[in-house]
């Protein structure tokens, strides 16, 4: 989280200070309401094309930055709060424009008289910019409607996600018409000046992006078709356990990272934590919880044989850490990374002392049996609480039962609040932020 935390604050701060630099080589003191308008407006489209860039830099899932920025599940959480700046900035900017004429309309305010644009018949390129104004600010305004609604409705948990994932792509389309509206109504002079070619490059590759989620271009080279060889179905715990064999060449994975899964054309690709330890033998295995109106049919839906795509791998949630202890915590379907790194680990021990704690509302004997006879491969400690005969668990709890917590990394995958809730009490009991690793699985 700092990471991104750190990144989203720098870039603000980078584009705010390029437009002040920018804008104090040429600085004059605004004379009026609408001189202040004009440096507003172009302050706020510099910071709303600068995010939104980003965020469609981000939207084509580039494995380049995951170990900048601590995997794809941050990347995510990124270009969230990338495309929410992008919606209140964007309203800001739109109010500043639409407000203005609304407040002369009624009388408010009365405009400045404005000569006849001067014929630049020495600069034929900021010629044909002022000649491009009306039709992009009418493209800017449109793209923004439509932007704001698409944005909305992304934020809005119950949009059902095969929707969402439809509909979202268009956002691309929007992205390219206000890359337009802000190249040709950008203050001409901030081209020349250091500003212009950061923003340049940000369209650009942002542009580029755009273009590769309109044309399904994303992350082609990670795919790989499959077919589901087994499914088991855990009825008490309901989900649905599925297997599933490789006919392309998988890149492999490391336990802990999760891969994009198209069971079914229609409802497109679900993010899935891969529960299998990679062999080399093309068997992946993925444990599903019905947790979704989509979830919830697939043990209807799904049969042995159908053909799927996974994509992927991704995350960086890999038990890498300096120290020798480790404290796992897999709440609920949480458990399933920590599953795979089990197997892994009866293979191939790093020579760590593991505790895992799984509290779940359900106890399933089959299940736990499973669990623990990974654990025991893995030498593992296990800890199963099950919250109807041993209460919930809490950072007081699990110290008590690891002595050593002090020295250990904690990994933990489960409910975001529970998780946010035991991070605060280890760290105010004094562990370093640093060690405690969450993945943070909401993709939208």
């Amino acid at each position: 989280m700092r990471n991104i935390q750190r990144f989203f604050g720098a870039f603000l701060c980078l584009l705010t200070g390029l437009w002040l630099l920018a804008e104090l080589m040429t600085w004059s003191a605004p004379a009026n309401f609408f001189a202040w308008r004009a440096v507003l407006m172009q302050y706020s489209g510099v910071l709303c094309i600068g995010v939104m860039s980003v965020a469609m830099v981000l939207a084509v899932r580039p494995v380049v930055f995951e170990p900048y920025l601590g995997g794809l599940d941050k990347m995510y959480r990124l270009h969230k709060w990338l495309g929410i700046s992008g919606l209140v900035i964007s309203v800001a900017h739109w109010l500043l424009a639409q407000g203005t004429k609304w407040a002369v309309g009624w009388g408010w305010l009365q405009r400045p008289r404005r000569g006849p644009r001067p014929e630049l018949l020495d600069a034929p390129i900021q010629q044909f910019f002022l000649g491009q104004r009306g039709l992009a600010e009418s493209m800017g305004e449109w793209a923004f409607y439509a932007a704001a609604l698409l944005m909305v409705l992304a934020l809005v948990k119950r949009f059902p996600y095969r929707y969402f994932f439809k509909t979202h792509r268009l956002l691309a389309v929007a992205y390219l018409a206000l890359v337009w509206h802000s190249v040709v109504l950008l203050k001409f002079d901030y081209w020349g000046g250091v500003m212009g070619p950061v923003l340049a490059v940000l369209m650009a590759a942002g542009t580029v992006a755009a273009l590769m989620v309109l044309f399904r271009r994303v992350a082609v080279g990670r795919q790989v078709v499959g077919e589901v060889a087994a499914i088991r179905r855990h009825e008490s715990l309901n989900v649905v356990a599925v297997d599933i064999l490789c006919k392309g060449r998988w890149a492999g994975h490391k336990s802990g990272q999760f891969a994009f899964v198209t069971l079914h054309e229609d409802e497109g690709p679900h993010p899935y934590t891969i529960s299998s330890a990679w062999t080399g033998n093309g068997h992946i295995t993925f444990i599903i919880k019905a947790l979704g109106d989509y979830t919830r049919t697939l043990g209807k839906r799904l049969r042995v044989g159908d053909v799927v795509q996974l994509e992927g791998p991704y995350g960086r949630f890999n038990f890498q850490g300096a120290q020798k202890r480790q404290i796992w915590v897999g709440a609920g379907i949480g458990i399933t990374p920590f599953i795979a790194r089990m197997k892994a680990l009866a293979a191939q021990p790093d020579g760590k002392s593991v505790d895992l704690f799984h509290p779940t509302a359900v106890y399933d004997d089959h299940a736990i049996g499973l669990m623990t006879r990974d654990a025991e491969a893995a030498g593992v400690r296990l800890h199963v609480l099950w919250s109807e005969r041993d209460g919930q668990l809490n950072a007081a709890r699990l110290t008590g039962l690891v002595p050593e917590w002090r020295d250990a990394d904690v990994w933990f995958c489960g409910p975001a609040p529970f998780g946010r809730s035991l991070k605060k009490d280890l760290i105010a009991m004094g562990l370093p932020a640093s060690r405690f690793h969450q993945e943070l699985f909401q993709m939208r």
